[in-house]
This record gives structure tokens, C-alpha cells and sequence, in this order.
């Protein structure tokens, strides 16, 4: 879905492929496990877990990259553990936002 993403957000070329090739770096790793978030997981399990994302949990982290204003030490495991954690975080994240949009305040995380 890397034709999808970049017709329709061509500005984030150069972050899309950041992730892409950070995405193929740990599927073709040859390690026995993978540090995601300070805890190691089977290489396998991580590995699946990326071979499942698609351009929604792409897309995801990317937003939520755009909507961090805290300094991140180290990007590359950041990105990392959200790719890792992207399937099972998405769905709250977009609830969280309706109903912020909804009944907040309207300024998202922003005092």
C-alpha cells in the first residue's frame, strides 16, 4: 500500500520511507529476538506482527509522530516499538480523538 500512501500524502515521502526501511531492516533481521519498548520478544513475533501492518497502521504512526511534542531520545527504537504496538493501539487512538473532538475542549494536548 506504499503507491496509496504516498499519492495521497506526497509531502511524507521522505518519513514514509524512513519507516519502510526500518520495517524491512527487522523483517530481514537474523537476530533470535527483537528489543521493543526495553523488552525482548521473539524475532518471529515481532516479525509477524510487522508483516501485518498496512497503510492504516502506517498512516497511524505517522500522525501520531506529527502530534508528539516531546523530545525523543532515540527515534529509531521509538518508531519501532509504535510500528510494534500499532495494531493494538489504533483503534483506541481514533475513539480517543472523536470523542475529544466531540466533547472536548478542542485543543488537542495543547494547554
Amino acid at each position: 500500500e506504499y503507491d496509496y500512501l504516498i499519492r495521497n500524502h506526497p509531502l511524507d515521502r521522505d518519513r514514509l520511507d524512513e519507516l519502510v526501511e526500518l520495517m524491512v531492516d527487522t523483517v530481514c533481521s537474523h537476530r533470535e529476538t527483537i528489543r521493543i519498548a526495553g523488552d525482548d520478544y521473539p524475532a518471529e513475533v515481532v516479525k509477524s506482527r510487522f508483516m501485518k501492518l498496512d497503510s492504516s497502521h502506517v498512516r497511524y504512526v505517522m500522525d501520531c509522530m506529527r502530534d508528539n511534542t516531546t523530545y525523543v531520545r532515540n527515534i529509531k527504537k521509538y518508531l519501532l516499538a509504535a510500528l510494534y504496538n500499532a495494531p493494538s493501539t489504533i483503534s483506541n487512538y481514533y475513539s480517543s480523538l472523536v470523542q475529544h473532538d466531540m466533547y472536548g475542549d478542542g485543543k488537542r494536548g495543547r494547554g
